[in-house]
């Protein structure tokens, strides 16, 4: 079967099929341990999550207060994989229900241990609540210590699980599809440092047949095989200056040479005027933007300064909204604009950076409070802090500061779901008459993984 395949079909086989094994093996041995350490953590949440319901309602359940117990149940399914949850009596009648029908079989036993029934696409835990679990509400009474008050009953959904065991898996799969891509890459350049060689010389061996001479072959990367072209090319060579004919044969090849070059001459001149051509075009285009965004940003700035007066005078609650829905349209119109000016300035070499006085505090006082609502909606804190050394009175482009500014901190709060955000500002180095600042924004959300550092 090897010999059928021939030298470049021997090494990409004898190279990817070991790793193409191994990467298999290793790929599926990782994949089930990681599957299998998701599904301990589920289970080992739902325990505490379990443990954790029981104290908290063990008062409601003791006065079997529905409404509580209730708003408890419906608060426990916003946790990660909680599906259902249930507050039993001590005769395990349901007091409160959250959630779809809980589709597990019921645990099975009694006693004060937690119990716990794993089925296909969720796990049950049932949980007695006894008396003394009521410190977290009110004092505990030893006579009622021991007295069984309820039962906590828990659901917890396999589905985020199996998701995350399924991204697991299809990024090992990209993984080592990636890896054997890799190899095969290797193995072909590989194959090619053998075989590319050897096919020089059938192919000069077989010019060298037909009646062309003048083919010889370069030096090939061995010793061993330069020494047999090296035979060929001087065999070539005694052959040509064998035949007289062939010096009319080298003459009409060197005419054709002639007239392929000036041939290219000729179409690199027309491709040069192309060229200019359209770099003229869209100098033109770029201006064309250019002065089309200021006329259109003049009455848009009238539409946005009639709108502010309106919005001062007396208007019912529906001619605002109007108003607003105006105002914020024609912001994002302005932004647009604005942002077509900047490419189009880009394009045409016309954009400079402006060079006017202004207050760094103010200015990141300002950004903050722009996108201070934004923070508000997702309960999230933004701070700023300028360095007691840092000067605040500064020359420079406010506006393109205050637009990188603005894109850090959206994406801060894009990307944070708690914590706070903080815009720093401090001095590092300073001069009579320049001043070099560092400005960061730190946010406590999910970060970047290494792979998107190194993208950076």
């Amino acid at each position: 079967m090897l010999t059928k395949l021939g030298i470049k079909g021997r090494v990409l086989l004898l190279t990817i099929l070991p790793a193409s094994l191994m990467a298999a093996m290793l790929g599926g041995y990782f994949t089930w341990m990681q599957l299998s350490e998701l599904q301990s953590q589920l289970l080992q949440r739902g325990e505490m999550i379990a443990q954790d319901l029981a104290p908290l309602a063990a008062n409601a359940l003791g006065r079997k207060d529905k409404v509580l117990l209730s708003r408890i149940a419906t608060q426990t399914l916003e946790q990660t994989d909680v599906r259902a949850v249930s507050f039993l009596d001590t005769d395990r009648t349901e007091l409160a229900h959250a959630g779809p029908t809980m589709i597990s079989p019921s645990p099975i036993g009694s006693g004060s241990q937690l119990l716990s029934s794993t089925g296909t696409d969720a796990t049950r835990y049932l949980l007695p609540v006894f008396g003394s679990q009521r410190h977290l509400t009110s004092p505990i009474i030893p006579a009622e210590a021991d007295t069984l008050l309820g039962w906590v009953e828990l659901e917890i959904s396999h589905n985020g699980t199996l998701l995350r065991g399924y991204r697991s898996l299809f990024a090992s799969l990209l993984l080592i599809l990636t890896g054997l891509a890799f190899t095969a890459t290797l193995a072909v350049r590989m194959s090619r440092t053998i075989n590319g060689p050897m096919s020089q010389i059938k192919q000069a061996v077989s010019q060298l047949k037909d009646g062309n001479l003048e083919t010889r072959l370069p030096p090939l990367g061995s010793r061993e095989l330069d020494e047999l072209a090296s035979g060929i090319n001087r065999m070539a060579a005694t052959l040509q200056n064998a035949q007289e004919e062939l010096q009319l044969s080298i003459d009409q090849a060197t005419e054709d040479v002639r007239q392929n070059l000036e041939t290219i001459e000729i179409q690199n001149i027309e491709l040069d005027l192309a060229r200019k051509e359209a770099l003229e075009a869209s100098r033109i285009k770029s201006e064309f933007l250019a002065n089309m965004s200021h006329e259109i940003r003049t009455p848009l700035n009238g539409i946005l300064g009639f709108t502010h007066l309106l919005q001062k005078s007396e208007l019912t609650p529906r001619q605002f909204d109007y108003l607003g829905t105006i105002e914020k349209s024609a912001d994002n119109l302005l932004s647009i604009i604005n942002e077509i000016l900047d490419f189009s300035k880009i394009e045409a070499g016309k954009l400079v950076l402006d060079n006017i006085p202004f207050n760094l505090r103010d200015l990141l006082q300002d950004t903050l409070t722009i996108l201070a609502p934004a923070a508000h909606a997702k309960q999230l804190e933004l701070v700023s802090l300028v360095y007691r050394d840092t000067p605040l009175a500064l020359s420079g482009d406010p506006l393109r500061l205050r637009q990188i500014l603005t894109n850090l901190v959206s994406n801060a709060i894009k990307f944070t779901r708690e914590g706070t955000i903080v815009a720093r500002a401090m001095l590092e180095d300073e001069t009579e008459e320049h001043a070099q600042l560092r400005i960061s924004v730190q946010d406590t959300g999910i970060g970047l993984s290494s792979q998107d550092v190194r993208a950076l």
